[in-house]
């Protein structure tokens, strides 16, 4: 019998790499450009996973539309400013393990592996370069072809690419809006303890994870299940 194809989908900034320096300084400049005070540090975290042009309407919503689209434009020159300081590897660093949860999913046949984030095409391509990760996934969900998280639609795009149910799929990530996204597209979530958001917050989750050596067997325990 032949074994039906899984796929396991990642999100990136909080659950594969840390990028909360660069993403909270890059904050910082884009609300000095626009002379306005900058959010607390938690506020700028509580973002993340948003696509850009939702997320400062959060942070801000007393301005402007206009002065949105300025900070963001202005957000994605300090990030860039900054990625090439230090290079992305040093910018975003892997979490402990990841590579090598990663290595030991793709070497498995009926395991596809696919990435649904809030960055950009440019900003993904060049975290994977960085940490040569391109080589993993099949699937790459960007926020420049869908409307942000929670919506559903970065999924059932990776779904329909694979041509896997959304029932032997699973979403991995560290936001409520991961898991919003999640749910809504029928899809299970699991999520991390060591992202952005707190993992109490994250109810609804079929596992959380403390580290990512846990990962294949909470996938095996949910197929299990399923069956």
């Amino acid at each position: 019998m032949t074994t039906a194809l899984k796929l396991v989908i990642f999100d990136v900034d909080g659950t594969l790499v840390d990028s909360q320096g660069d993403i909270v300084a890059a904050m910082a400049h884009a609300f000095d450009r626009a002379g306005h005070p900058a959010p607390a540090r938690e506020a700028t975290l509580g973002i993340v996973g948003l696509s850009l042009d939702a997320a400062f309407p959060r942070l801000a919503p007393e301005l402007p539309a206009e002065m949105h689209g300025a900070m963001v434009e202005w957000y994605k020159e300090a990030y860039v400013e900054l990625r090439s300081r230090a290079g992305a590897a040093a910018s975003s660093p892997l979490y402990p393990y990841a590579l090598e949860t990663l290595t030991a999913l793709h070497a498995q046949p009926e395991t596809l592996l696919g990435v649904a984030t809030g960055k950009s095409r440019r900003g993904l391509d060049k975290l994977f370069e960085a940490h040569d990760l391109g080589r993993f996934f099949v699937t790459s969900q960007v926020a420049d072809h869908h409307p942000s998280k929670p919506h559903p639609a970065m999924l059932r795009a990776a779904l329909a690419e694979t041509g896997v149910e959304a029932h032997d799929a699973v979403m991995i990530g560290d936001t409520t809006y991961d898991r919003d996204m999640a749910l809504a597209a029928g899809v299970p979530f699991i999520g991390v303890s060591w992202g952005y958001h707190d993992a109490d917050d994250l109810t609804g989750a079929a596992a959380i994870l403390r580290d990512f050596r846990e990962l294949p067997e909470v996938l095996t325990t949910i197929r299990e299940a399923a069956a």
